[in-house]
């Protein structure tokens, strides 16, 4: 059985995606949802009130899953006059990737940003650059004149704010569980900041100038996702299996027991029997 999907959802642009990028696009999504379910499992091995960076890993791959089953049928994706084409020919801007970035970029930021010793300021201001990132590429994607460079350049602006916290900043703070997971966060930011050193490369020859096709951009942007988030997120909590969970400083314990709850006395008992 053959891959219909631009048969049932005809692509809307002159320079749109191809069957075979469709494919890729299923396969990418294939990987990602495996990888979410192994992680959905080691989620559930892991004691209550440990499971925040695993729950943290469900988000992100829930919502990578939606957006590549999404790209694969060629959907979420609107028309725009390419820029640097004499023709006027449009080309497909898949916005529905960018909602998965807008989603996902703040995540993993956050989730390797937990075991420093950053303040919540330096890690909010963190996260809001990360979603600046996302933002200005979104709107340079759908501008069809020159002005979109100036929106790549905010973009990038605010990506060097992320490697100067994750390369410089990060590094130098006090590290959970005495530097236990030191050394994981250093191969961590480091893994995550050359990623994103190729994602504005990525955007800059394919949504920017259209120097590639729409597949090519697919297979270029499906091969970066899947190991931003599948194979980063595997490593990242593969780092974290040796950490004492309770030196983070952020597990609070409370979860639904019922049994706990009838047996604790209130602060009223307690007043009374004292």
């Amino acid at each position: 059985m053959g891959n219909h999907a631009l048969d049932l959802n005809p692509p809307n642009a002159e320079l749109h995606l191809s069957t075979n990028g469709s494919d890729w696009l299923w396969a990418a999504f294939s990987l990602i949802a495996t990888a979410l379910l192994v992680v959905v499992c080691l989620d559930f091995l892991r004691p209550r009130g440990t499971r925040l960076f695993h729950q943290l890993a469900i988000i992100i791959l829930t919502t990578s899953s939606l957006a590549y089953f999404s790209m694969a049928s060629d959907l979420g994706a609107t028309p725009i006059s390419a820029e640097f084409r004499g023709d006027g020919a449009s080309r497909q801007i898949y916005y529905v990737r960018y909602i998965q970035y807008f989603i996902n970029f703040p995540l993993l930021l956050l989730s390797v940003l937990l075991g420093t010793g950053l303040s919540l300021s330096d890690i909010m201001t963190t996260l809001f650059m990360g979603a600046t990132v996302v933002i200005c590429g979104l709107v340079g994607a759908l501008v069809h004149s020159t002005y979109k460079w100036g929106f790549y350049t905010f973009g990038c602006v605010a990506l060097f704010y992320v490697w100067y916290v994750l390369l410089l900043h990060g590094p130098r703070t006090e590290f959970a569980a005495a530097g236990a997971f030191k050394s994981g966060y250093l191969m961590s930011a480091s893994f995550l900041s050359f990623m994103l050193l190729t994602y504005p490369i990525c955007w800059a020859l394919a949504e920017g100038s259209n120097v590639i096709t729409v597949t090519s951009e697919m297979i270029w942007y499906g091969i970066l996702d899947v190991i931003t988030g599948p194979v980063f997120l595997l490593f990242f909590l593969w780092q974290l299996r040796t950490v004492d969970y309770e030196s983070f400083g952020f597990s609070s314990g409370k979860y639904t027991d019922t049994t706990a709850a009838v047996a604790r006395p209130t602060k009223a008992q307690e007043a009374g029997a004292v």
